[in-house]
């Protein structure tokens, strides 16, 4: 019986994920910052560990709590859409260490365990966003962007091990909660030139068109892990497709 080891999982695509791989009769190990909230079925072959992405030692503690596994999902993140000029540097900086770094971070601690035994397979959940210049989001975008550049690159170093690493991009999804954690994070006093910028931006994310749904991001990463021949990048729900395919 086959261990994912998913970050990020109290909520959105992580939690979806983690019930997926449930279904399909995988060892799970769920991680989160706060294991109190969560809200996966009970099962002897889940096991939930608090797991901090941004702290050394709380990776070291749950790397050693999970044991052995055969797959990583990267999937932790959190979100901001802001003009550059009124982001903080704190809250860029707060970006980078939770998606960019924390997945190295995650990545790392991993390889050892995986070049061992010559076997493993790392999935990065990035962002659709990342395919295209979009206003408000260069930072976020930017933290993104940094993972596939990450993932592609060390896919070439861990390729001759055995090891397997991809890119799941997903779009714009009504059901998580990237925009309430997007609006949490502005804070700072904006211009009075951006505001009808926020206005169409915002007006837009709330409007018809393709989005996103959890099942999309599921079968992406279902896909990832268990289809060798999968893309590096692959685009999940119909609106990161129709991206995809607009570059």
């Amino acid at each position: 019986m086959q261990t994912v080891l998913i970050t990020g999982c109290s909520s959105g695509f992580g939690l979806e994920i983690a019930r997926h791989f449930l279904d399909q009769g995988w060892q799970v190990v769920a991680t989160m910052r706060t294991p109190d909230t969560a809200i996966l079925p009970p099962s002897e072959r889940l096991r939930i560990l608090a797991l901090d992405v941004t702290d050394e030692a709380s990776i070291r503690a749950a790397i050693e709590a999970a044991g052995p596994i055969d797959v990583l999902v990267n999937n932790a993140g959190i979100g901001m859409l802001y003009p550059l000029e009124a982001t903080p540097m704190a809250t860029a900086r707060q970006l980078f260490e939770t998606n960019t770094l924390g997945t190295i971070a995650m990545t790392q601690a991993v390889l050892p365990a995986f070049r061992a035994r010559r076997a493993g397979v790392i999935v990065n959940v990035t962002s659709a966003v990342s395919l295209v210049p979009l206003p408000l989001l260069s930072v976020y975008t930017a933290s993104k962007a940094a993972v596939n550049a990450f993932t592609e690159s060390l896919a070439l170093e861990l390729e001759p091990l055995g090891i397997r690493t991809r890119l799941v991009l997903p779009g714009r999804s009504p059901s998580t909660r990237f925009g309430q954690s997007a609006r949490q994070r502005m804070q700072a006093e904006v211009p009075e030139v951006y505001a009808p910028m926020i206005e169409s931006v915002f007006g837009a994310a709330r409007g018809d068109g393709p989005v996103t749904y959890g099942e999309d991001v599921v079968r992406a990463v279902w896909r990832a892990v268990n289809d060798p021949s999968a893309p590096m990048r692959i685009p999940a729900g119909a609106d990161a497709e129709e991206l995809a395919a607009s570059i």
